[in-house]
């Protein structure tokens, strides 16, 4: 996840219970049990992963770790390669169903010295990253996604005879962004065809955040908003720094456009959130030269998709525009666009009998939409589903739905942040989410308008 959408400024909406339960089956007591077994290796295999962490488009190793635990279970098929380092398990029921319930996960790290304190922290440097070296550290969650889907694996392999339908472990790289000139991600995964044989007929996928440990979240309509990745080129000429008056120096205008993408939201409807970022930036100069160009790079983050081609537009004329007016140029590229992550209503009335079975329903909250992106959407919107976030922090939610750290615990730390923690214990219940969610689904208990 690029982003999160807790602030400490947001409420979180009661859920009201459904009315509705789930039809006991043999199936739920079954797997629930076996998700307690399988706990401990979930847990180790997310130390393992914490402490072994890749970057995006670089996750041979805990690709290799799917695989072969995958490979291991006796799947019908184990996909591996898939958009660099994508794995796909495919598990075939025993009982015929023409469901197809696909579990996501995401793999990959983040560029960040980790700070979190944990005795399994990450102290990996890439050296031979695009722009490294860097460290690299689990700052956003995704070891925790991976153990649970390995699980989750594991979990449902042992039932496979009961099953009426298949279930697809799809697990993915690149969700922070491949670099800048890759190409990765779940569109990718999309593109390569990796999807179509069996298409699956629903898409789960979750995401911890800083909720109070086992509390789910869940939204209608957008929870994260729409993305995409900018690279502003301005050019000029490059000269010695005692003579700027002979060259045409890049950087004024670079400052002058970081400083205007904090006013083109002004130019906008106010209805809807949306945010421009410049993120980075990098020159070819020193302290006394005057390079001939200046790259930022920054992102565009729109609640509603329609927003997003009229930002693109006004931050390209913006560009262009002060760079003209020093006498340089500027290049505006968008790249790595992201859909907005949805959920429609019959998807979500469909799936939270199932979470009200597993985490009860006062553990479940209206969550406020958010800026932060996630590309599962490419696969939820293509093929229907639901998005939900798995509280993981010590934290604690009251009556007026605002979330406050538990005294003496470790707080609340946002996703991306080197501080970025999420207590083990909560894994159990993430097991326990894809094997229900994959069970309901596939006996025909999870479906919209059933």
């Amino acid at each position: 996840m690029c982003g999160t959408n807790l602030t400490g400024r947001e409420q979180l909406a009661a859920h009201p219970p459904t009315g509705t339960t789930v039809a006991p089956h043999a199936l739920h007591e079954r797997v629930d049990r076996l998700a307690s077994e399988v706990a401990g290796q979930v847990v180790d295999w997310r130390h393992h992963l914490h402490r072994h962490p890749e970057l995006s488009n670089r996750e041979v190793e805990t690709a290799r770790m799917v695989a072969e635990h995958l490979s291991a279970l006796s799947l019908d098929e184990v996909r591996t390669g898939i958009a660099g380092h994508g794995v796909i398990g495919v598990l075939r029921g025993g009982d015929e169903g023409e469901n197809v319930a696909a579990l996501r996960a995401d793999m990959d790290a983040l560029p960040m010295k980790e700070e979190s304190g944990v005795d399994f922290a990450s102290d990996v440097v890439d050296t031979d990253y695009p722009g490294g070296p860097l460290p690299v550290a689990h700052t956003c969650g995704h070891d925790c996604h991976t153990a649970m889907l390995m699980g989750a694996a594991s979990v449902l392999t042992e039932v496979r005879d009961q099953l009426p339908g298949t279930v697809l472990f799809v697990f993915q790289p690149a969700e922070e962004g491949p670099p800048i000139d890759e190409d990765g991600g779940a569109r990718a995964m999309e593109a390569s065809g990796a999807l179509d044989d069996p298409a699956p007929t629903m898409v789960f996928g979750m995401h911890v955040t800083p909720f109070p440990k086992g509390v789910v979240g869940y939204r209608v309509g957008n929870q994260y908003g729409a993305s995409v990745l900018m690279r502003i080129t301005i050019d000029g000429k490059g000269v010695h720094g005692s003579t700027p008056w002979s060259g045409i120096d890049p950087m004024p205008p670079a400052a002058d456009i970081i400083a205007a993408m904090g006013q083109i939201y002004r130019q906008l409807p106010g209805y809807d959130p949306l945010a421009i970022t410049i993120g980075h930036l990098e020159d070819h100069g020193r302290f006394n030269v005057i390079g001939d160009s200046v790259q930022l790079f920054g992102t565009i983050r729109c609640s509603v998709e329609p927003d997003m081609d009229d930002a693109c537009q006004r931050v390209r004329r913006t560009a262009e525009n002060i760079a003209t007016a020093y006498g340089a140029t500027a290049t505006v590229e968008f790249l790595q666009h992201v859909p907005a992550v949805h959920n429609t209503e019959p998807w979500i009335n469909a799936t939270l009998p199932t979470i009200e079975h597993v985490v009860g329903a006062d553990h479940l909250v209206q969550a406020p939409p958010g800026l932060g992106y996630d590309d599962v959407s490419v696969f939820v919107n293509r093929y229907g589903g639901t998005y939900l976030q798995l509280g993981a922090q010590d934290s604690e939610l009251h009556d007026d739905g605002t979330i406050t750290p538990i005294p003496g615990g470790r707080g609340i730390v946002m996703n991306h942040n080197p501080a970025f923690y999420a207590e083990d214990s909560i894994l159990q219940t993430g097991v326990r989410l894809h094997t229900n969610v994959a069970v309901d689904h596939l006996t025909g208990q999870l479906a919209p308008g059933r």
